[in-house]
């Protein structure tokens, strides 16, 4: 059977990490094993301790000394992953874990390679996106569609599922919100078979941890850029 590997970066998220870990649980199913790996990236709040009294619910648990950023613990996640695919689920329910069963039936009917979630064609509810945000997501969007000829429409969701072979973590350069840019130009290059699903989405605004900004839309188009034509 095969198996899919779910890495959960977190940092200071003792109000949600245990809600994701039990979503993520009653997802299981005889269809796909499943391989639950979370990445304390240097937590200061009680979430290292919520993770070492809830062992039963995750297989590995990484804890950095201090923390070295989102992109650092998705990198040792996917070192770390020993799994067939590979998804990754944010900590702060921003994403529906329930969403990853759609993920694991596409994976299943067409031996997809990489499958995205859209926040824009979505499935129960979506939360109302920042304007400006949405603008810079359609910018990338479509730059990304004319430089690797795909029709997706909504590149930056981070509900991202591939199969393992398609990217070695240690080739990675990017920390930074630009490595999901970085990450999807890699495996899509590098893959033939990939699809896109609707999924539920309930994004934080800045005043509740949201990081990225208006701004970052320019390190994203440079790493989609160079994944297209510096190899």
């Amino acid at each position: 059977m095969k198996k899919l590997s779910i890495i959960i970066p977190a940092y200071n998220e003792d109000k949600t990490i245990l809600k994701v870990l039990n979503r993520v649980n009653t997802t299981k199913s005889d269809k796909i094993n499943y391989e639950v790996i979370v990445v304390d990236d240097g937590s200061t709040d009680d979430t290292k301790n919520i993770l070492n009294a809830n062992s039963h619910l995750y297989d590995q648990l990484i804890s950095n000394e201090k923390n070295i950023g989102k992109g650092g613990a998705v990198k040792i996640g996917i070192e770390t992953a020993t799994g067939d695919y590979i998804i990754f689920q944010d900590a702060d329910l921003e994403y529906d874990p329930e969403d990853i069963i759609k993920f694991i039936n596409v994976f299943i009917e067409f031996d997809a390679d990489v499958i995205l979630g859209s926040r824009f064609s979505y499935d129960r509810y979506t939360k109302s996106h920042n304007f400006y945000n949405k603008i810079g997501n359609k910018i990338i969007t479509i730059i990304f569609n004319l430089l690797y000829n795909t029709t997706f429409m909504d590149i930056y969701s981070c509900y991202l599922c591939f199969k393992k072979n398609l990217i070695i973590a240690s080739e990675l350069k990017t920390n930074g919100f630009e490595q999901h840019a970085e990450i999807l130009s890699k495996i899509i290059s590098n893959s033939k078979n990939y699809y896109e699903v609707p999924i539920n989405y309930n994004g934080r605004p800045i005043s509740e941890g949201k990081k990225i900004r208006w701004y970052h839309i320019f390190s994203v188009i440079k790493e989609i850029i160079i994944g297209k034509f510096i190899k």
